[in-house]
């Protein structure tokens, strides 16, 4: 009787023993698998910010180029003298329709009506047009000249020439590497060589043929004679 008993106990035992050594072996089997799945994790992350890094490398260098593209465009300076108004409205619409900055040649001394009358000899306009070395003041000045790539110029015609005050515009600043294209304004005469007068004033400027522009042109009329030059510009 004892045998038996003896026997089934050891049976327990064993029993007992073989299933807390299953329990260890998937404890084991766990705890390696959550071993393994953070090593993966761990290992993901650095690519997942490599990958993240690369793509904002990219967008940078597509935003430089887009502001390389803007750099690229021809800045353009309307610059213009008018005595009565009528070059004024020229120039205004010019720049209006080429998106450019409008500047006015302002006289120190603006011009009277006496001083306009052409048929007087001692007129100031006559006087001064009748000497080619006066230079009549101007009233202030353009702001960073340097940025500009292409300056229109317009004047109204006195005398067959430009009026004097230009004259002391031109003088004033440093046109190398610009490209001027002149326009005027008058009753009936052309540009003539008032345009090539102009020139002989700078250096290392490209001039392009001028035009005489009528007083009552429209937008459309100038730009399109601004588009028939051929110029980098994005006139509409």
């Amino acid at each position: 009787m004892m045998k038996k008993i003896t026997a089934v106990l050891l049976t327990l035992v064993m029993a007992v023993s073989l299933m807390a050594c299953s329990g260890n072996t998937q404890t084991s089997e766990t705890e390696s698998s959550h071993s393994q799945s953070g090593q993966a994790e761990a290992t993901s992350a650095p690519e997942n910010q490599k990958n993240n890094s690369e793509a904002e490398g990219d967008t940078a260098q597509t935003n430089a180029a887009a502001g390389d593209t803007e750099t690229e465009e021809n800045k353009i300076l309307v610059a213009f003298f008018s005595a009565t108004n009528t070059t004024q409205g020229v120039a205004e619409q010019m720049a209006d329709g080429l998106g450019a900055d409008l500047y006015e040649i302002v006289p120190e001394e603006p011009y009277t009506d006496a001083d306009l009358d052409y048929n007087d000899d001692n007129s100031r306009s006559t006087m001064e047009m009748n000497d080619p070395t006066v230079r009549p003041a101007i009233s202030g000045s353009v702001e960073n000249m340097e940025q500009y790539d292409l300056v229109f110029l317009g004047y109204p015609i006195w005398w067959g020439e430009a009026p004097r005050i230009v004259s002391t515009f031109m003088e004033s600043y440093d046109f190398s590497g610009k490209t001027i294209i002149p326009f005027c304004t008058s009753g009936g005469s052309g540009i003539g060589s008032s345009a090539e007068n102009l020139a002989d004033l700078t250096d290392g400027a490209e001039w392009i043929p001028g035009q005489r522009l009528d007083g009552g042109s429209s937008q459309d009329e100038i730009m399109e004679w601004v588009n028939s030059l051929g110029l980098d510009v994005t006139g509409e």
